[in-house]
């Protein structure tokens, strides 16, 4: 999985910040294996310049999985790391249910769940 940071003037783009994201993303998407290809992490003051109100940085996260649209996921937080781990935290819900609808094993096991629920609705003659 490659994994992309990019930075408005005002947010912290160092190599420690950039390591930092690299092991937050893969500790939390690493489960989805080759299947998530890019994250692309958008790190940017709110209001376009330096603030210090609460919930002034945001983090946005696309996500590139293989036959699948882009994931698109946002957070605010009062520091970069929170918004960080509130981002992927809400990335990684996402990926797991757009994974999880186009998976032909849950729609077979649906299927079969409609099917016994049929069953058990129709009368005996």
């Amino acid at each position: 999985m490659q994994i992309l940071l990019h930075v408005d003037t005002n947010s912290d783009g160092s190599p420690a910040m950039t390591q930092h994201i690299e092991d937050v993303v893969n500790a939390a998407l690493g489960r989805f294996g080759e299947r998530v290809t890019r994250v692309d992490v958008h790190l940017s003051e709110a209001e376009g310049h330096a603030l210090t109100s609460a919930g002034s940085i945001r983090c946005t996260l696309e996500a590139r999985v293989v036959g699948l649209e882009t994931i698109f996921v946002t957070d605010h937080a009062d520091d970069a790391h929170r918004a960080i781990e509130g981002g992927v935290r809400k990335l990684k819900r996402a990926v797991g249910a757009a994974i999880g609808k186009h998976d032909p094993r849950h729609h077979s096991a649906k299927a079969a769940r409609s099917e016994q629920a049929a069953d058990l609705e129709t009368p005996a003659s």
